[in-house]
């Protein structure tokens, strides 16, 4: 089992990430959550790994904080939650705002990530809430804040907004859904990354 990755930031393309580890390049899964506090590339960087199984692949997710970890493998050991629809929850909220929902057992907010209909989301809330135990102490989980940079619109290039389209698509949403979702996200405020456009447009989307 590979629990920990620490080396050379290489490649940042949403969710994937390249980290350089004594000369072997890993690929790894990460949620938009993780990205966010994540340095440039040439950077040292230390993640939480788990290693997901199956027939047909291995996948190795990455996570910014061990709670991220945490919560990623209590969601999918929830009936009808894979790997994948784990990293969309949790790049559509960091760890504290997932376990408000559960508290105030808010299916709505749920329901908005993408492949998580509302019986899904019924079964996370009464499944996670078991396994969560004392939720008090995951209040002040999650990763860092992030301010976003400051730009106007007209810099904003192709690449980062087809980069940002492309890591929504990886998340699970359907390419018109992905573009409305960016074009929404620009008209409220003002990025230059396509790292903060993808956040801007997570926040607004579950809003």
């Amino acid at each position: 089992m590979i629990g920990r990755l620490s080396g050379v930031l290489i490649e940042k393309q949403a969710p994937y990430l390249l980290i350089d580890v004594a000369g072997v390049g890993y690929e790894v899964q990460a949620p938009m959550t993780s990205f966010y506090p994540l340095p440039v590339t040439g950077e040292k960087v230390i993640l939480h790994t788990h290693l997901s199984v199956s027939e047909n692949a291995h996948q190795l997710f990455a996570f910014y904080t061990l709670e991220e970890r945490r919560l990623f493998r209590t969601l999918i050991k929830v009936s009808g939650v894979g790997p994948k629809m784990a990293l969309a929850i949790l790049s559509g909220m960091p760890v504290n705002e997932f376990v408000q929902c559960v508290k105030g057992d808010n299916v709505a907010a749920l329901v908005r990530v993408p492949g998580v209909g509302k019986k899904t989301a019924e079964r996370l809330i009464i499944e996670v809430k078991d396994r969560l135990g004392d939720l008090a102490e995951w209040e002040s989980g999650g990763a860092a804040n992030v301010n976003a940079e400051s730009a106007t619109p007209e810099l904003l290039s192709n690449a980062v907004v087809a980069d940002a389209e492309s890591a929504l698509i990886a998340l699970g949403y359907k390419p018109t859904v992905a573009a409305q979702m960016i074009s929404a996200a620009q008209k409220i405020e003002s990025v230059t990354s396509s790292e903060a456009l993808i956040r801007l447009a997570l926040k607004s989307a579950n809003k």
